[in-house]
């Protein structure tokens, strides 16, 4: 299927001079989204994974899906304050300033194999601090899996060692 079909771009937004790729497209297709999870659920099955990590909010409409088709369960990776049970967190970089995710402490059992999933790959800083997140629970990280990834971003660089699977690059 050629997802790049349903993926929009809106100038200017969230600011003059980014070109944002729209996945509501995608994901308002029921056919376009099924064949999506579908694919990256064969990724999933061929890492082995056991538990789908996925950050708010975008990571939730790729992570949950995919945790219900590869009948693993789904870990919320939440902005600080977010998580009702006790958490670890991690600071990451922004473009400008920092921010912290968390996950809970019983979220991830050590040695469970972890699939990391989220709309976009970009710079890879989320997906670095949610795969420190992981690892600090004791899990093991065996692949993501994105929608989309801005390969002239290099966020690959920041997931070394770590199989990766999107559905289109731009």
């Amino acid at each position: 299927m050629n997802f790049e079909s349903y993926i929009r771009d809106v100038p200017d937004f969230p600011q003059p001079g980014v070109l944002f790729k729209d996945i509501t497209p995608l994901l308002a297709n029921g056919v376009a989204y099924k064949a999506a999870i579908e694919e990256l659920a064969e990724f999933a099955r061929d890492c082995d994974a056991q538990v789908i990590v996925g950050p708010e909010a975008r990571g939730y409409v790729v992570g949950a899906p995919l945790a219900h088709a590869t009948e693993c369960g789904f870990v919320p990776v939440r902005k600080r304050g977010k998580l009702p049970w006790q958490t670890i967190g991690v600071d990451y970089a922004l473009e400008y300033g920092t921010d912290r995710l968390e996950v809970h402490r019983d979220a991830v059992l050590p040695g469970q194999r972890v699939l990391l999933a989220d709309d976009l790959l970009a710079t890879g800083g989320t997906m670095e601090a949610c795969a420190t997140l992981v690892r600090e629970l004791g899990g093991i990280v065996v692949g993501a899996a994105f929608l989309i990834e801005l390969s002239h971003l290099g966020g690959r660089a920041r997931l070394q060692n770590t199989r990766i699977k999107t559905l289109v690059q731009f």
